[in-house]
């Protein structure tokens, strides 16, 4: 397939062009230019929901009860599950694929589970560029599934138009679990295993956080629902705030903002990445290697190599 035979063909919904497509977001394959291009103007019609926790709360359990949720509402619903990757092989498992196989025969669902690939912050490097791929072939609903994150990794809140963000009793201290980063980007706070003891502690402590974060100005206030995702208990209501959060995105024009910002990050990356894969090509008289040499070595500061890297790459030197 050249590159507009397989954007036809992610447009119509093709499983096997859209595996493909994925996977040349994955390599950074050539083909991707003329493919995002010819994406592009089918874009922006898709939900995307963000599901982040650290690990053993029940982030695959969650997501695949909001499948069901989302297909009783005869939505089609696209699952995108980041996993970690070895440090050592490179390799993942992709488990979340393997807990969600009670939907691999429904042709409202599409699931592809990704490797990280030592990217940090919850989600792999491809993800921006998958979201695209899905939104273009129709999905009503893009569910993205980070991998276990700690307090700092809040990557999902830049690509998700509501951030769903898990916690479970007895997993320590919920106010460690939800405080800084990961409670600021929650749009809707969920405990899960609200089966077990001490559940009604980490929706008290949870509250409490909410009440000392809240501000007069903020329209949308965190919501709490508890689930037992493996029973199916508390999910309505659950997809139910998600709903509601983005109908008040909607409504207060915060929906676009999120997403022009979404964009925003996504072209800076992009030119991160070349200005990263140029440095290691420029010429061994200014190379990166033998400036870093040189600035561990003393022999240079590391703003005047900076300024050497830049020249070497065509840009203007740091002001």
């Amino acid at each position: 397939m050249n590159a507009p035979q397989l954007v036809e063909r992610v447009r119509g919904g093709d499983r096997r062009a859209l595996a493909r497509a994925i996977t040349l977001v994955e390599n950074g394959a050539e083909e991707l230019r003329p493919i995002m291009a010819g994406l592009a103007p089918h874009t922006g019609r898709a939900r995307v929901v963000g599901f982040t926790g650290s690990p053993g709360v029940g982030k695959s359990t969650t997501t695949n009860a909001v499948v069901r949720a989302v297909r009783a509402q005869g939505k089609s619903v696209a699952v995108l599950a980041v996993d970690p990757s070895s440090p050592f092989t490179g390799g993942a498992l992709l488990g979340d694929r393997v807990r969600m196989q009670e939907h691999a025969t429904d042709p409202g669902v599409y699931i592809r589970s990704m490797a990280n690939r030592g990217h940090l912050g919850g989600l792999s490097w491809a993800t921006p560029h998958a979201l695209r791929v899905l939104d273009a072939a129709g999905f009503d609903v893009i569910l993205v599934e980070t991998v276990g994150v700690g307090q700092s990794e809040v990557d999902i809140a830049r690509h998700a138009d509501t951030t769903v963000v898990l916690s479970a009793p007895g997993m320590g201290d919920a106010v460690q679990a939800a405080k800084a980063g990961v409670l600021e980007v929650a749009d809707v706070l969920t405990i899960n295993k609200a089966d077990r003891d001490g559940a009604k502690s980490t929706l008290r402590e949870l509250r409490q956080m909410i009440a000392m974060k809240d501000r007069a100005d903020e329209e949308w206030k965190p919501q709490i629902v508890m689930t037992v995702a493996s029973q199916d208990e508390g999910v309505g209501e659950l997809w139910e705030r998600v709903e509601q959060h983005f109908a008040h995105l909607e409504a207060s024009g915060e929906l676009a903002e999120r997403r022009r910002a979404r964009a925003r990050d996504e072209v800076e990356a992009i030119v991160v990445e070349l200005l990263r894969s140029r440095m290691g090509g420029v010429g061994a008289d200014g190379g990166l290697d033998t400036l870093a040499g040189e600035v561990a070595a003393g022999d240079r500061d590391p703003y005047t190599a900076a300024d050497l890297l830049l020249k070497e790459l065509g840009a203007d030197p740091i002001p």
